[in-house]
């Protein structure tokens, strides 16, 4: 507002009191602007502590949920910036580049696009290996690897390339419009993902293959059959570039068995297509895949005419710290087994000799077998086969030779499809990573430990997890410095400072705070276990008290839980590796980092906001600042004289500028009821309920020394001497400048519903004693005001103090007390004539106001 008479200036042909409405309407004005700013803060810092709770592991969520949330923020941040610009007149213009930078940042990781390289249409398995596996998918190179490097015996056979998928979608114009119907698509309903997958598979099914895709799958065709001289039977498989990899995609697409020449290029259409099958769509969303990613190859292979199939485990998945492996067989066609039509054969070996350890042969009665006619039947088992098993053992050692090399090759577990054909010769049909249990699961964490006395159990879980360590009770900055490693940090409030120390942190613990603040961010991103709110903890809670802090449930304990201990170190769930949760992960470190913490620090400037969350901070601060100046306004400038006139009992004349909503009517008495305004009936019955200081016993040095300074203060700051005092006021705000005899001080407060929004500064310059008078003076004020937990920086004579984020109530109590404050120090100065008077003023105004009651 220090600008506004440059803008307003004087206007030609508009009357004074119309001048006064224009000034009054920017003040109000103003006032909106910092109220959307404060609003949409809210907003943002409530859309990222939602996009964190989903890193926990415990809630749904897909890739469409990160692109509408980060839209959102990212609105929410410009509005945020724009607000600011508007209130400070584009002092901070920088920080729309800054803004720009850090979305094109997520932006670049939410609209990456798989690139499908050039290649031909079809590739012989013959030449294929793991190196072209982004033109033919894991599934096809895992088979051309395990032929080619490894020379374990594979179908002949051949991959229709990704980029024949490219040019089969773009012939037919349908590759943008599934595209864009998938990322529009959405989970939560799912009649309409059942609907759009039937429209998608049907424009599949009806495309048409053209005619040079034609001509290099049946000439690709007519190569297989030539190596055996008459038309073979094939099996058509999906390979789509995600599956088998780090996502599996076990059954999701389909494959087709034995099938004949007419067929394959239907079948071939009929595998593309169940890409967008509803539970193909339900898994790469879940997965966070992009449908750039939703790319087919297909393998098209000699059909193995099978004695018996199945699958086989390099390890045991359950077990695998023992050095096992598992074979699963069938009779027949693999089907039986990967279908789960039938109990398999088990056979348990050891991997050091290949000696079985187990088996288990129970009673097949059918299996499935190829007719000549292109069709599968499932057949009953002939009564001689019934009971016996499918494998030698000579045939068991060999699969578990290919199991253990495959294994070898690949330096992880692997999942095997396996078939041995009628002429005892065995293939392996796929290979895969195997999911192994890294861990066995744990016991829900107890409620209640019994045994153990439960200090606090109430509060607000910022970031869950289990601690153990002594607690250290955090008052100032310079406690920070100090911090033991493995301390609990336990303070009044939160501050993003703490960020200092997280990392040695075993847990955190606040009186009052939300999980939508600063602190609880970074709590959740240093994955500290925190408890806010408790309201108590600075009470209950002794300086090196060894506790335990239950952040699931809610509890802190008295002494060490050792029951809890294993509970201390919650494994991250199984799905915080899949592509969704890093395309999450990547794009909170755009989001959600704060690395502006301190506001006096050199590099608090735009120029060094590196997310979203820096840009938040730094504007609400700004913000902050910029409202504060609003009593640089001189008091002719805002026409305080217009304004209505304070009618309450004390020695004040106060006038109160009403932005909005702060005071009831047009009263012609404007007396304490008709004020609306939370923050200045608070302080004002601080300043009504006081006994206002009758004349002390006469200090002469006192007096002379006021004198004295007083015929050092320039002739401008005598006149501001005997200015009125003024507040604007909304309902939830308060600027209130006082000017009480040779003292200036502004007291600034919000106090609304939103935890987030609230704070309260206080600003002290002047008095009219000599130098130690007056620094005892400052020293009083500062030592109280920390008895308050405000963060108190004193220069000088000059006290800055301020809290933030406390809830309404409390913001409101220590309004009432700085109202006390004010009559209690009238001039009290020029009674302080030694540090010991000082001492017995600071404790009596704590015992009288603040000792039990704040």
């Amino acid at each position: 507002m220090k600008y506004l008479p440059k803008f307003l200036g004087k206007k030609k042909n508009t009357t004074v009191k119309e001048q006064k409405e224009d000034k009054r309407e920017l003040l109000k004005k103003r006032y909106q602007l910092y109220q959307e700013l404060l609003s949409n803060n809210n907003t943002v810092l409530e859309l990222m502590a939602d996009m964190e709770e989903k890193l926990s592991g415990e809630f749904f969520f897909d890739r469409h949920y990160i692109n509408q949330k980060i839209s959102e923020i990212a609105e929410g941040v410009k509005i945020i910036i724009d607000r600011l610009n508007e209130i400070s007149n584009n002092k901070f213009f920088a920080l729309h580049e800054r803004f720009l930078g850090v979305v094109s940042n997520i932006e670049k990781l939410l609209t990456r696009r798989r690139e499908i390289p050039l290649s031909s249409y079809t590739i012989p398995f013959d030449k294929i290996t793991k190196e072209i596996v982004d033109s033919l998918g894991n599934k096809n190179a895992n088979l051309g690897e395990v032929r080619n490097h490894l020379r374990i015996p594979t179908p002949e056979g051949f991959a229709i390339s990704a980029f024949a998928f490219k040019r089969f979608m773009e012939h037919n114009k349908i590759f943008e419009r599934i595209r864009r119907t998938l990322f529009e698509l959405r989970l939560d309903n799912l009649e309409v993902l059942n609907n759009k997958s039937f429209e998608i598979q049907d424009l599949v099914m009806k495309a048409e293959i053209h005619q040079e895709l034609e001509r290099e799958i049946m000439y690709a065709y007519s190569r297989l059959c030539d190596k055996y001289g008459k038309k073979v039977m094939v099996s058509v498989r999906s390979s789509a570039l995600q599956e088998d990899g780090e996502f599996s995609f076990a059954g999701q697409y389909a494959t087709f068995l034995n099938v004949t020449s007419d067929l394959i290029l239907q079948r071939y259409k009929e595998v593309i297509a169940s890409l967008f099958t509803p539970r193909a769509i339900f898994y790469y969303k879940t997965k966070g895949l992009h449908e750039h990613d939703m790319v087919m190859s297909v393998g098209v292979l000699e059909m193995i005419d099978a004695k018996a199939a199945g699958v086989m485990y390099s390890r045991d998945p359950n077990r695998p710290k023992e050095d096992t492996l598992i074979i699963s067989a069938a009779r027949g066609l693999g089907k039986s087994v990967v279908e789960g039509v039938v109990t398999p054969e088990a056979y348990v070996l050891s991997r050091d000799n290949l000696e079985i350890i187990e088996r288990n042969i129970p009673e097949q009665k059918a299996m499935f077998v190829c007719r000549a006619d292109g069709e599968i039947e499932e057949v009953s088992l002939p009564v001689e086969m019934k009971g016996k098993p499918s494998l030698s053992e000579e045939e068991i050692k060999t699969l578990a030779e290919y199991a253990i090399a495959i294994e070898n090759h690949y330096e992880s577990p692997q999942d095997i499809e396996w078939a041995i054909d009628k002429g005892g010769r065995p293939y392996i049909l796929q290979t895969r990573p195997l999911m192994i249990l890294t861990r066995e699961p744990t016991r829900p964490v107890p409620i209640h430990v019994a045994g153990y006395n439960i200090l606090i159990d109430k509060g607000i879980i910022a970031c869950k997890g289990i601690g153990f360590g002594k607690a250290y009770i955090v008052r100032t900055e310079e406690d920070l410095e100090n911090f033991p490693e493995g301390a609990v940090l336990v303070a009044k409030h939160t501050s993003a400072k703490y960020v200092t120390v997280m990392n040695k942190a075993s847990a955190i613990i606040t009186d009052v705070g939300g999980t939508a603040g600063h602190m609880a961010s970074l709590a959740r991103e240093f994955q500290v276990p925190t408890i806010l709110d408790t309201e108590i903890a600075t009470e209950i809670l002794k300086d090196r008290q060894e506790i335990t802090v239950d952040a699931i449930n809610c509890n802190i304990y008295e002494g060490h839980v050792k029951e809890l201990e294993e509970f201390a170190e919650i494994k991250e769930d199984p799905l915080k590796g899949t592509q969704l949760f890093k395309t999450l992960e990547g794009v909170l470190k755009w989001v959600v980092p704060l690395n502006l913490v301190d506001p006096e620090d050199v590099g608090f400037k735009p120029e060094f906001c590196e997310t979203l969350h820096d840009i938040t901070r730094f504007c609400h601060e700004m913000a902050m600042r910029e409202m504060f100046t609003i009593t640089e306004i001189p008091s002719q400038e805002v026409e305080v004289s217009d304004s209505p006139r304070l009618v309450a009992p004390i020695p004040m004349e106060v006038y109160l500028i009403d932005l909005g909503g702060g005071i009831k009517g047009a009263p012609k008495k404007l007396t304490p009821e008709y004020i609306y305004s939370i923050p200045f009936n608070a302080f004002c019955n601080g300043l009504t309920s006081m006994k206002w200081p009758e004349p002390r016993p006469f200090d002469i040095k006192g007096f002379m020394s006021m004198v004295a300074h007083t015929a050092t203060i320039p002739e401008g700051e005598l006149y501001r001497i005997g200015d009125r005092s003024f507040s604007f006021i909304t309902r939830e705000y308060m600027n209130f400048s006082i000017r009480l005899g040779y003292h200036l001080s502004t007291v600034e407060a919000y106090a609304g519903e939103s935890i987030n929004d609230n704070y309260l500064r206080f600003f002290f310059k002047g008095g009219g004693a000599g130098r130690d008078r007056r620094f005892r003076r400052v020293r009083l004020v500062s030592e109280i005001l920390k008895r308050l937990d405000f963060n108190v920086k004193v220069v000088e004579d000059l006290i800055d103090a301020s809290i933030t984020k406390y809830k309404k109530p409390a913001i409101e109590k220590r309004l009432e007390v700085l109202g006390k404050l004010t009559a209690y120090t009238k001039q009290l100065d020029m009674v302080m004539y030694n540090d010991a008077i000082t001492d017995m003023y600071i404790e009596d105004f704590v015992k009288e106001h603040i000792k039990g009651k704040i």
